[in-house]
């Protein structure tokens, strides 16, 4: 079967070979798909270059490229079921998990359709009556669209919805371990109406599909979701032709419990945080920074919540998170524990995989907490990307926020108190780009979602203003908070 999809044509591999995409709940075979190689790539941006300098995408009205994205979002909400089934298989997550993805697919699509258009630039005072100054907004031009494996059609969203939005062309290449989910995209966007070429497909793994699209100069922008050594690596590379690049590169994010919150409440929301999906979400909140006088409480809570919670595949009604995506990612969360503990860590649960035989073909590994773990060790300043919740304290406001502050990433962050002073004081003082008061991980498509230090720069979503010159934060706080109820008592 032909799985590229260039220049409005499925077509197969050139010179790749073949790879099995297994469910990581079971091991079963989820299907087989061609391997790109640097010439499919190239193959690729040839037809989005062809497609933005010659074809009509670029220049159809804002308000009919707007159109398209709205038909679209209808499409995915129609094939919901078809979508959230591909997203379960690929990655093991629940599928209740994966159809609510399909929400916000859908949502994010409607809302660049919305604003396509919206902004159609502005006259400059120029100060004579003897001269016209406007300033107009084009499109960058083609697009490299790298994505990763936790949310595979989420992310992928909300590169192509703004891409296309700003009559862009595109090639996207999702991680070599979850396509199925941009395949089916390919057909939707097809079906919308989407000229010919103006997006494009490549499967396979970074080092032969990725790489030209940082390299190659026929690409003006190239964004990247996933780990920072290969972002680093795609600017470094992207800088030669000087593209435009957008990179959001994950984080190691604070949870900060101040002992005024809700007991209840907060004990929710510190698992909601590090173990929905279990913990392979960039926003993760993998850092429980308590307050003292709470702490032992907090945590013995915590420990006893998190032992109680039942893995599973994705059609298991019962389960309440899945598995880990691959055997390889889930040997780097055990040599991550391992090394924690080798530093001091103390182990208050998990740290293994389950004994359960029903999970003994997944990779799964049991939802961990690590105590008294130690500014600037291993366990703080890397992301594990699994199960693992560290835990640190703190004495007050000032100490919250220094600690919360002290990474090198700085992506989302999460306050927890019942003083609604307290809690915009250290959600403004707090270096990540997204802060949540007493809650952990709404999405909105209108918002900003992008990183301070080396959590990345550009922008996912929203409006960019002067993104060049200031970092934009987005503060959500939930006026009523309460426990979700994600994770059974």
């Amino acid at each position: 079967m032909a799985d590229f999809f260039l220049d409005g044509e499925w077509v197969s591999a050139r010179h790749g070979g073949r790879r099995e995409i297994r469910c990581p709940a079971d091991g079963s075979l989820v299907g087989v798909v061609d391997e790109a190689t640097a010439d499919d790539t190239g193959a690729a941006i040839a037809a989005a270059r062809a497609a933005f300098d010659s074809g009509p995408w670029p220049s159809t009205p804002a308000p009919e490229r707007g159109d398209l994205l709205l038909r679209v979002a209808g499409l995915i909400e129609r094939d919901r079921d078809t979508y959230a089934r591909a997203e379960s298989l690929d990655t093991g997550k629940r599928l209740v998990e994966s159809e609510y993805d399909m929400a916000d697919i859908a949502a994010c699509f409607r809302y660049f359709g919305k604003l396509a258009g919206q902004d159609a630039g502005r006259v400059v005072d120029t100060g004579s009556p003897d001269a016209i100054s406007r300033i107009v907004y084009e499109p960058v031009g083609v697009c490299g669209l790298i994505t990763p494996w936790n949310y595979p059609l989420l992310q992928a969203a909300w590169k192509v919805a703004p891409a296309l939005a700003a009559g862009n062309t595109f090639v996207l290449k999702p991680s070599e371990l979850t396509p199925h989910t941009a395949i089916l995209l390919m057909r939707t966007l097809t079906e919308a109406g989407l000229p010919a070429g103006v997006a494009n497909l490549v499967l396979g793994a970074g080092p032969g599909a990725g790489a030209p699209l940082s390299e190659h100069p026929d690409v003006d922008l190239v964004s990247f979701t996933g780990g920072p050594a290969t972002g680093k690596r795609i600017a470094a590379t992207a800088a030669a032709t000087v593209k435009k690049v957008a990179l959001e590169l994950g984080g190691k994010n604070p949870n900060v419990v101040f002992a005024d919150t809700d007991f209840e409440t907060a004990v929710d929301y510190v698992l909601t945080a590090v173990f929905l999906h279990s913990g392979q979400v960039c926003s993760a909140g993998a850092r429980l920074i308590v307050q003292e006088e709470m702490h032992d409480d907090l945590v013995a809570e915590v420990v006893r919540r998190a032992e109680r919670i039942r893995l599973g595949g994705p059609f298991d009604p019962e389960a309440e998170t899945g598995p880990l995506v691959s055997a390889q990612h889930l040997a780097k969360v055990e040599k991550y524990v391992e090394t924690a503990l080798a530093e001091g860590a103390v182990l208050r649960t998990g740290g293994r995989r389950p004994d359960d035989e029903r999970l003994a073909g997944g990779h799964y590994y049991l939802p961990t907490v690590l105590d008294n773990v130690k500014q600037g060790s291993f366990a703080v300043t890397e992301e594990s990307f699994g199960p693992v919740l560290t835990v640190e304290t703190f004495t007050d406001e000032d100490d919250a926020v220094r600690i919360a502050n002290d990474t090198h990433y700085g992506l989302a962050g999460g306050v927890f108190t019942s003083d609604a002073s307290r809690a915009q004081r250290v959600a403004n003082r707090l270096r990540h780009g997204t802060v949540w008061i007493n809650d952990f991980h709404p999405y909105l498509p209108q918002a900003e979602w992008g990183g301070f230090k080396q959590s990345g720069f550009g922008r996912e979503l929203g409006p960019t203003g002067l993104a060049e010159y200031q970092e934009a934060k987005h503060i959500y706080q939930n006026l009523r908070p309460g426990p979700s109820g994600w994770f059974r008592k």
